[in-house]
């Protein structure tokens, strides 16, 4: 049986018959339900082949983690599935890597993995949220007003998410705005490595360099140094200048500013026009926000739900266990698929369906347990206070050609989301 498939550019499934869900190329039409569907309904936690894709190497292969009361016990349970051991992103580290990309508090387990984030957590104090808010909220509407006046059809990633993502994060890091292109490089780097819009640099064998490696954050964190120093000498009400002034070390102050830089951007950056395309896709739901009868903080739950930022994230198992009936060995990777579990029948009734007003809500796009999203409060405001300006400033949005999505198996990124916005029927308040 062919189980090619020619707009994934990958096989369906594997020898064995499972569906594949590692492939980067599946995502760029979007998230494949049918195969995640599968998955939890006949192998829940499912081994996945990981062949030479993109000019990247072949590796070990991994556990593929579906359904949502599976993903929640793994990211809650981190005494059996460990960030430490092998990191989290799917594709393994170069082994001399690996204690360097160890000191960023994403890779570490409690307690160390605790008392950064104590530490970091200090920064986001209720003041700086309530002024990060208003700043957010101007800018939002500066951007989005833009766009409404330009009229016709307007590219909303390259008109406003894009730059709302990342001058908010340069607000809240206190980088200068004249900098927010070297912001906007180093996250490329990071985050698009796998899309062909993105070369990976290679190294002199010609082979692509891991983006997160030591040679390749060089650059990136001289600049963390040298904008600490900057803020011990002149503090402001920013969170770099607060974590100059902790008793963060030089190389955990390095991979905060590395880990606030990519998180910070990209989770907002993915959300924003993830929602505004389900918006878009889903007119009957759009007239209920825009009329009032759903709130803005449970509409944007949802569109969470059903656009999450994050696709999978992996654990190493620590021990010997067993998941969902499934014997994992201590060492092999576990890999949970966030997109999955938010559209698990189990929990969700009619999860392919988009409902403004689902209540209880429990999507797991921020994670769960130790490692749950510490930027999940900031990301909310911001798309809260942009889904407002969005409804304060036209009267609707309908797309005006399809959306160009990220090559990638971890970030649910929108490189392109072309829209006609329609003009008020009456201005709002």
């Amino acid at each position: 049986m062919d189980t090619s498939s020619p707009l994934t550019g990958g096989a369906v499934e594997d020898s064995s018959g499972v569906p594949d869900v590692f492939d980067p190329r599946i995502y760029a039409t979007g998230i494949p339900h049918d195969r995640f569907r599968a998955l939890r309904d006949h192998a829940p936690v499912a081994w996945q082949e990981e062949p030479e894709i993109l000019g990247w190497p072949a590796g070990s292969g991994f556990w593929a983690v579906t359904r949502h009361a599976d993903v929640v016990r793994v990211l809650k349970d981190s005494g059996t599935y460990s960030s430490c051991l092998g990191a989290t992103q799917i594709r393994d580290p170069d082994p001399a890597d690996l204690p360097f990309i160890r000191r960023m508090m994403l890779n570490q387990d409690p307690p160390e993995h605790g008392r950064l984030r104590r530490l970091v957590s200090r920064a986001f104090t209720p003041g700086r949220i309530e002024r990060f808010g208003a700043t957010a909220r101007d800018r939002a509407r500066q951007l989005v007003m833009g766009a409404v006046t330009a009229g016709g059809e307007v590219d909303l990633v390259r008109a406003v998410t894009d730059d709302y993502a990342l001058l908010n994060l340069t607000d809240l890091l206190g980088v200068p705005a004249s900098d927010r292109g070297l912001l906007h490089t180093w996250t490329e780097r990071v985050i698009a490595y796998q899309d062909p819009d993105e070369p990976p640099v290679l190294d002199a064998a010609g082979r692509p360099v891991n983006p997160r490696s030591p040679a390749m954050l060089a650059e990136m964190f001289d600049y963390a140094q040298e904008l600490g120093a900057y803020k011990r000498k002149h503090p402001a009400d920013d969170v770099m200048s607060t974590l100059a002034a902790s008793e963060l070390a030089d190389a955990e102050l390095e991979m905060f500013f590395f880990l606030l830089t990519v998180a910070g951007n990209d989770t907002v950056r993915s959300a924003a026009p993830g929602g505004l395309l389900a918006l878009a896709e889903h007119p009957d739901e759009q007239s209920r926000l825009w009329n009032g009868e759903v709130g803005i903080d449970t509409a944007v739950d949802e569109l969470l739900r059903v656009h999450p930022p994050v696709l999978s994230f992996r654990r190493t198992a620590a021990a010997d266990t067993r998941l969902a009936g499934q014997a994992i060995r201590r060492g092999d990777k576990v890999v949970v698929f966030h997109a999955s579990a938010n559209h698990d029948e189990r929990v969700f009734p009619d999860p392919h369906r988009l409902d403004l007003g689902r209540s209880p809500n429990p999507h797991v796009s921020f994670g769960d347990g130790p490692h749950v999203c510490l930027g999940a409060h900031f990301a909310r405001l911001q798309l809260r206070v942009l889904h407002e300006e969005v409804r304060r400033a036209c009267g609707g949005l309908e797309l005006a050609g399809p959306p160009r999505r990220l090559v990638s198996n971890f970030i649910n990124g929108i490189k392109s989301l072309p829209v006609r916005l329609r003009e008020p029927s009456a201005p709002r308040a």
